[in-house]
């Protein structure tokens, strides 16, 4: 059994998590809208880790420490990490055990779309 369930706007949701169904779009859309406008650049690092770079800016810190700590409550194995090595470098590394990878690759094909699509 897969991870992740496809909905009819082909969006993925893993089995996992425990937002209720009616949110689940408006989340997805939240991703959508930041993966767009602060995403610079996407690296896998391993199987079960992505690494976005962000647009520097607070109000991106602001709102990723915002959708992220919201999805962490949702979607438990998630562990995201927030990290500036200077003042106009920001970095969300996002992590996920084994057993979630598939879902981690949903995310960095959606991220990796939404950012080729600008």
């Amino acid at each position: 059994m897969s991870d992740r369930h496809i909905t009819t706007d082909e969006a993925w949701v893993p089995d996992a998590c425990t937002l209720p169904t009616a949110e689940r779009p408006l989340r997805l859309a939240e991703f959508d809208r930041f993966f767009t406008a602060a995403v610079r650049g996407i690296d896998r690092l391993s199987t079960q880790h992505l690494r976005l770079r962000l647009d520097g800016a607070a109000r991106v810190e602001e709102l990723a420490r915002d959708l992220t700590a919201r999805e962490s409550s949702c979607c438990s194995f998630f562990t995201f990490d927030l990290s500036r090595s200077d003042p106009d470098s920001l970095s969300l590394d996002v992590r996920v055990p084994a057993a979630h990878v598939d879902v981690l690759d949903a995310l960095a094909e959606r991220a990796v779309s939404l950012r080729t699509e600008r």
